[in-house]
């Protein structure tokens, strides 16, 4: 789905909520806003104004609006057009309040570090245990903050591993219609229980690809953002004299080699683009192990594993995401996907214990037939 589709069902799905986003996400430019106290008699003039826009020139808009008591129709627009549904489910796990009847509006993701082992002195004798429980807004700040956590309470060592458990969820990364195009923007990301996001639109399992011209003749220095090694940059840059700043992003399907080609002025200013990472739970225990190196907590098995926390294991420590009723905002203002999709598996380990989008989707399904 390209970003013109993206913008177009964006703006399809908000209208029903009197509130219109016709910007790309991660753009600086001021929304466009319909007044929630619109008459009935002025609604099709005021849609018919806003499709009219230019930027959505090439665009088809299909627009279908119902009275919410009465369910009389009261705006219908090539209602019976069949498009891509896109952001329009969103209304459906979020402002048709079924996560938060579900969920809560004070329900947060938690992430917790805990151990088989015993704290003797300094020494950690035993594995940590990072468990991801859906927080899609784990940032390279909160490692650093578990990290920190670890060494105020006197742990310099960890003689064990360090073991990643994803298993809050099941192991289907990808919702069967999402198309191999679209895996490496940021809208197609992978859904773990464990992962992490570069910056607070929380688009969790992506990194930053940040693209900066150097001399005319030398390949354009790459990095990522937040640092991390899980993937591997492919440079096939090159810094121009002058031009047009011709760079692309792509990661290699089935792998996380990040591709980044084509040429950039020496007087640009720095390129900066999404893209999603294959397994993001190891992405989310490299930037945990580098928290811990920078720390000044030594690990003495480098290597991360996977694996299922021990029922009996110690909880170290418990990291709680902000609120879903202050989630919904990063997650309708920019159509998150993510959010969206992790919402609907949550909902499914709540109800079911079964952390799936098939339980999700039947949590989803009942509470729209029950108010149907």
């Amino acid at each position: 789905m390209n970003q013109l589709q993206l913008s177009k069902n964006r703006l399809l799905a908000i209208l029903f909520l009197f509130t219109l986003i016709l910007t790309p996400l991660h753009s600086t430019e001021t929304p466009t806003t319909v007044n929630a106290s619109i008459d009935h008699a002025d609604l099709e003039q005021q849609i018919h104004d806003i499709l009219a826009d230019e930027r959505l020139d090439g665009a088809i808009g299909s627009v279908s609006v119902r009275d919410a008591e009465s369910g009389e129709i009261i705006l219908d627009r090539l209602g019976d057009i069949r498009l891509k549904t896109a952001s329009n489910m969103k209304l459906l796990t979020a402002a048709a309040a079924a996560a938060l009847h579900t969920l809560g509006p004070d329900y947060t993701f938690k992430t917790e570090i805990l151990t088989d082992g015993k704290i003797v002195g300094n020494v950690l004798k035993g594995n940590l245990y990072l468990k991801g429980k859906g927080d899609p807004t784990l940032l390279k700040d909160d490692f650093d903050k578990m990290a920190a956590f670890l060494k105020s309470n006197h742990i310099k060592t960890i003689q064990g591993n360090i073991i990643a458990d994803e298993s809050w969820y099941n192991s289907v990364r990808l919702s069967e219609d999402m198309i191999w195009n679209d895996e490496s923007y940021y809208y197609g990301a992978q859904i773990s229980a464990l992962t992490a996001s570069p910056d607070t639109d929380y688009d969790a399992g992506t990194v930053i690809v940040e693209t900066t011209p150097t001399q005319a003749g030398q390949p354009a220095d790459i990095k990522l953002s937040p640092e991390t090694s899980y993937p591997t940059v492919i440079n096939k840059t090159k810094t121009i004299e002058s031009g047009t700043r011709s760079i692309s992003v792509s990661r290699e399907h089935g792998s996380n080699n990040i591709v980044v080609e084509g040429s950039i002025p020496v007087d640009s200013s720095t390129a900066r683009s999404w893209v999603t990472l294959w397994e993001p739970t190891g992405y989310a225990l490299d930037l945990f192990k580098k928290s811990l190196v920078q720390s000044g907590v030594h690990v003495k098995q480098h290597q991360g594993d996977y694996g299922e926390t021990p029922a009996d294991a110690e909880v170290l420590f418990t990291k709680e995401s902000m609120p879903l009723s202050e989630l919904l905002v990063p997650f309708m203002k920019l159509s998150n996907n993510t959010i969206a999709e992790t919402l609907v598996k949550e909902m499914g380990r709540v109800v079911h214990h079964d952390g799936s989008w098939e339980k999700g989707l039947e949590v989803l399904e009942d509470y729209v037939s029950i108010r149907g």
